[in-house]
């Protein structure tokens, strides 16, 4: 074979290399996924598989730096977490699984489990086995031994009055006290709550309860997906039981979100619960929504000793996620839900996996669609590149064997 022919070979060799080297430095440089670029280069470690590389596993302050967020306040409780709810993007924590005594904050998953299984209208006539076993120091609802009650009367006593007698009411409508607890850590682990260990169903000290702001957050979320869940836990005031003549008022004990005890209310509050006991400290679920967006704040057992300062350091936190959450990279995922998602039949909900056991798959899934949508960009600019590049090589190839019979017979024969 000529030598000449091979001419166009070696062009459009060196010419595709060119090109793959080209493509292979700039490679998908501006991906256009939930975070940007600079955000998926740390994606395994914020959003991927559990293991060393999930950030919510490590101790400490979790938060990834930019130049246009801020870092979040300092505040003295031992964990907490702020989430946005609609992406389900956590902005920042700090020890987010680390098992601590909850208080009442766990009737949030009372009310998860429970509050589906009764019609709202449904009346109980309080009985006194409904009232034993309370233990001594629990907050009351004020409940009358046989006196009738609407269901929602008893909700009414479970989130603005934290009652224990409102809550072992329910529980024995609901087939008695160790039923329930059962029923609980069954609904825990549904949703994915595995910091979560369940003794007493009211959030009452009790040897071997816990759960963690992470878990916490999870009730919190999931709850504000049930039309009556949000609407017990955002109400501020309640008369109970309704339109009876002695009937008596309940104010929310939740300062932030009525206002007292020199803590100012908290402007879109939007519920959910607030806790307390010796062991635990104050904790605290704190939602709410401003310009379309919604928050939800976990904060458990602040160290400062001010007495209304897991209220405040809500505030902060929550005040620092509105400002940050539109630029915001996250350092995790809670799985998205739904309006009504797995709380209006509870035999029904899916399993799960906790992060630091397996792929958290709503996380995966927001990082698997957006490296796909840039893979796909990236693939089409390089697929026209390299058109480009045979294109010409193609041209270059016709060109060249054209012109190579005019040289042979001008002076070389086979």
């Amino acid at each position: 074979m000529s030598s000449v022919r091979w001419v166009p070979v070696r062009v459009v060799t060196a010419l595709s290399a060119c090109a793959a080297s080209l493509l292979a430095a700039t490679g998908p440089a501006r991906a256009d996924g939930p975070y940007g670029v600079d955000d998926l280069r740390a994606g395994a470690h914020a959003v991927g598989p559990g293991g060393p590389g999930n950030r919510l596993d490590h101790r400490g302050l979790q938060f990834l730096p930019r130049r246009d967020v801020s870092a979040p306040p300092k505040v003295s409780a031992l964990s907490w977490m702020v989430t946005d709810l609609e992406s389900g993007k956590i902005l920042a924590a700090r020890n987010a699984h680390r098992p601590l005594p909850p208080a009442s904050t766990l009737k949030a998953l009372f009310a998860l489990t429970v509050l589906p299984r009764f019609s709202q209208r449904e009346v109980h006539t309080v009985s006194a086995a409904d009232l034993t076993g309370i233990e001594a120091g629990s907050s009351l609802a004020g409940l009358k031994q046989e006196m009738p009650y609407r269901v929602a009367d008893l909700w009414y006593g479970v989130f603005l009055r934290s009652g224990s007698d409102a809550v072992h009411t329910l529980a024995g409508m609901n087939g008695g006290w160790d039923k329930t607890i059962d029923d609980m850590q069954q609904m825990a682990r549904r949703l994915g709550a595995r910091d979560t260990r369940v003794e007493s169903a009211d959030g009452f000290d009790t040897p071997g309860q816990y759960s963690s702001a992470y878990d916490l957050s999870l009730f919190g979320q999931a709850g504000l997906t049930n039309r009556d869940f949000a609407h017990f836990a955002s109400t501020k005031w309640a008369e109970v039981p309704e339109g009876a003549p002695d009937a008596s008022d309940m104010q929310n004990t939740n300062r932030l979100l009525v206002g007292s005890h020199g803590v100012r209310p908290y402007d879109g509050l939007i519920g959910v619960k607030n806790g307390y006991t010796s062991h635990a400290g104050n904790t605290l679920i704190a939602a709410a929504e401003r310009d379309g967006r919604r928050l939800l704040v976990t904060v458990m057992n602040p160290r400062s000793g001010g007495r209304n300062a897991v209220y405040e350091e809500a505030r902060a936190l929550l005040d620092w996620g509105f400002e940050a959450a539109p630029r915001a990279a996250a350092v995790g995922m809670l799985p998205t839900m739904a309006p009504g998602e797995r709380q209006e039949r509870p035999e029904h909900v899916v399993h799960r996996p906790h992060p630091s056991t397996a792929p958290h798959k709503a996380a995966v899934a927001v990082q698997v669609a957006s490296d796909a949508e840039a893979r796909h960009r990236w693939l089409l600019s390089a697929a026209g590149g390299v058109g480009a590049v045979a294109v010409a090589g193609l041209g270059t190839a016709l060109w060249w064997r054209r012109r190579a019979p005019r040289e042979a017979g001008d002076g070389e024969s086979d």
